[in-house]
């Protein structure tokens, strides 16, 4: 994950084609000029054999390249079916063809995997077991059929210490019914936990957003590490899903830091347009994730989208941490 201080994966500027988006609604809005963040360095998609490919001058934001600074994702298991425990395989290649088995652990963890719905109402964050050849593998189980996006966030150990973020697409099979996009909200209920959201996204800005945690009326004050610190947060965009992460302002065992109520990021959004943040917190030995729906806007309004249909099943679908 992202280790540079308090802001990570917001940085570069970008400009980008927006994919096909469901339900967004008038949350997605239309604008995307200002200063674009969130971005690592574009590469044009090459195949292992030709050595990988070659710089492009376009930035774009993190998870929307299969390819990027030498390296590729490649997805063993491109297609599954919905409701059926599958083990998902993917290896990181070199820019050599070769399956990458050194890596520098961040947060915990050598490599850790989000797997998201492009309606963004399904939402999984993962860590995978890695075989001696290089091949990751994870078990899932997904509710619903459609197209996902699955990202690989890493940091190989022979690179430069930065860490990438590389997207590749996965297909579950079964009869799709996207849903709209759920409804802008400042709180998010999950397993009996109310989480407060308080601070907006901005455009090209950095901007601090808190979340408070409570259960039964009560302020959660003795919330437990994970994956070094007290909450965790993605961000992604409408749309064509850009992966958006960003670390706490503090991290457990820091000086001053309090294992709740609240866990504070400063993030900035790439641009104007709908997101969905994913806050995980653990709490009682289990990993919870709360989610919303939010809007950044360039002059920093947070006034709320005009009405739209919230979808029927509720919160979005959740699965165990792995």
């Amino acid at each position: 994950m992202k280790t540079w201080p308090k802001i990570t994966g917001f940085a570069a500027a970008l400009a980008v084609v927006f994919g096909a988006a469901y339900g967004v609604g008038s949350l997605a809005g239309s604008g995307d000029a200002g200063t674009r963040a969130g971005t690592q360095a574009a590469s044009e998609v090459g195949t292992a054999e030709s050595g990988g490919a070659d710089e492009a001058a376009v930035e774009v934001p993190e998870g929307l390249q299969v390819s990027a600074h030498g390296y590729s994702i490649d997805l063993k298991t491109p297609r599954i079916e919905r409701g059926r425990t599958t083990d998902i395989r993917f290896a990181i290649l070199d820019a050599k063809g070769r399956p990458v088995t050194d890596y520098t652990v961040e947060q915990e963890k050598e490599l850790h995997l989000i797997l998201a719905s492009r309606d963004l109402t399904v939402y999984r964050h993962l860590h995978p077991t890695r075989s001696g050849d290089g091949t990751w593998r994870m078990p899932v189980n997904l509710p619903t059929a459609g197209d996902y996006r699955l990202f690989a966030d890493f940091a190989p150990a022979a690179g430069d210490g930065e860490s990438l973020t590389l997207g590749t697409d996965l297909a579950v099979a079964g009869r799709y019914e996207p849903q709209p996009l759920p409804k802008q909200e400042p709180t998010s209920e999950v397993d009996g936990y109310r989480v407060t959201l308080r601070g907006d996204l901005g455009a090209g800005s950095a901007r601090e957003l808190t979340f408070e945690v409570s259960k039964d009326g009560k302020q959660v004050t003795d919330l437990q590490p994970y994956l070094g610190a007290y909450g965790h947060l993605v961000a992604l965009r409408a749309g064509d899903l850009a992966y958006l992460h960003v670390h706490p302002n503090s991290e457990a065992g820091d000086p001053g830091t309090k294992p709740g109520p609240t866990v504070s990021f400063t993030a900035t959004a790439p641009s104007a347009h709908g997101y969905r943040l994913f806050l995980d917190f653990k709490h009682e030995g289990k990993v919870r994730t709360a989610d919303f729906t939010v809007r950044a806007d360039l002059a920093g309004d947070t006034a709320e989208a005009e009405d739209e249909p919230a979808q029927e099943s509720g919160s979005p679908e959740h699965d165990e941490h792995g």
